[in-house]
């Protein structure tokens, strides 16, 4: 009876060990955040400082290669979990596969929505690289420009308006078009 609880005690402790797996990135103030769930879309990879066990970093944005690549995961994290049975130890019983089969699904999904939101954020960065670029084209051909101002009328701007909107399409450009 010792024996088979000295088992589940050690499943218990290996199993917390494995839940206590933690992010560390840098947002984007500059702070560092530690977390049990992984960073938000918006940071890049380079400012991911540690991951759990098995979160390698996905390079393909298909939700097909996501599932393999999440399986491939879940395998690897469960097979490093797992208690080690000697050959004296009584096996476990009673795995519940239907639950195991809806945590793989479940991760999957998680994987799938991640790649989804990292897409449409590079989506939306292309676009806005490919706008201010093309409004630097227009700021650069040197004709006279106009803005609405706050009773919604048109006004031609002054050179340190023009300048300003310049700056401010160079640092998009700066941070859009990498």
């Amino acid at each position: 009876m010792k024996r088979i609880q000295l088992i589940f005690m050690a499943a218990a402790c290996l199993v917390s060990m494995a839940a206590s797996a933690q992010w560390q990135w840098t947002d984007n103030k500059g702070r560092h955040v530690f977390s049990d769930r992984a960073p938000p879309v918006d940071i890049l990879e380079k400012n991911i400082l540690k991951r759990p066990k098995g979160w390698g970093i996905l390079t393909s944005t298909t939700p097909v290669a996501a599932a393999v690549t999440t399986e491939a995961t879940a395998a690897s994290v469960a097979a490093a979990s797992a208690p080690q049975e000697s050959a004296s130890a009584p096996k476990l019983s009673g795995v519940d596969k239907a639950l195991i089969e809806k945590k793989k699904q479940a991760e999957a999904a998680e994987i799938a929505n991640r790649l989804a939101e990292e897409e449409k954020y590079l989506k939306a960065k292309i676009e806005n690289c490919a706008r201010a670029k093309q409004a630097q084209v227009s700021f650069d051909s040197g004709m006279r420009m106009a803005q609405i101002n706050e009773k919604g009328e048109r006004e031609i701007m002054d050179e340190a308006a023009r300048a300003s909107e310049v700056r401010r399409i160079q640092s998009i450009i700066n941070s859009d078009c990498r």
